[in-house]
């Protein structure tokens, strides 16, 4: 990811702040339609950890992050839990999991590097291992926060997944305003 807006602490901490309210309920509720409880799941990008907490209830959940100040937030929040600092480009482990979940992470990666992570994915998968990510729906990408953000609409994600995917479902949400966000569920081919 480019930028250097989850690298430094008080980034991070306004970050937390204004997410406090925010967490992925709903789309870990569509996941579980899909993945077993006590499936190995990785979080790709657990960020301030509010949905690996709730992930962390159903599934055995590894969390990651590429900012050391959010590992160093999770760790000290969490010590039991499981972290390892990744980039959602390489996602560079040897463990394979049953399923592998991010929550408007992917969005930060140019299409080139979305296609690398997708790949990298299906190969950390274990047969019929599920994918469930969110993204900002839209056109076009932009600066926001000095981070590169990637928008993307159904047709274009249906086309970057299901090389490797089947698309077990792909639908819009709202997270802020109507029609926001995409939801995009899939099984390893």
């Amino acid at each position: 990811m480019n930028g250097k807006y989850y690298k430094t602490k008080e980034s991070v901490e306004e970050y937390i702040e204004l997410a406090k309210d925010v967490n992925g309920s709903q789309l870990i509720a569509k996941l579980r339609q899909f993945l077993s409880d006590n499936s190995d799941l990785l979080e790709i990008g657990s960020g301030p950890g509010s949905d690996w907490n709730i992930l962390n209830k159903y599934y055995n959940v590894t969390g990651s992050d590429n900012s050391k100040e959010f590992l160093e937030h999770l760790i000290s929040n969490n010590p039991k839990g499981v972290f390892c600092e990744l980039d959602a480009i390489n996602i560079e482990t040897e463990k394979k999991f049953d399923g592998i979940y991010s929550n408007k992470v992917l969005h930060h990666l140019k299409d080139n590097e979305l296609i690398n992570s997708i790949n990298r994915q299906f190969e950390i998968l274990k047969p019929g291992g599920i994918i469930c990510h969110s993204f900002w729906k839209g056109n076009g990408s932009e600066i926001f926060k000095g981070l590169f953000v990637n928008y993307h609409d159904k047709k274009n994600l249906r086309d970057l997944f299901s090389q490797y995917f089947e698309i077990l479902l792909i639908t819009s949400y709202i997270e802020f305003e109507e029609d926001d966000s995409i939801l995009l569920i899939g099984k390893k081919k």
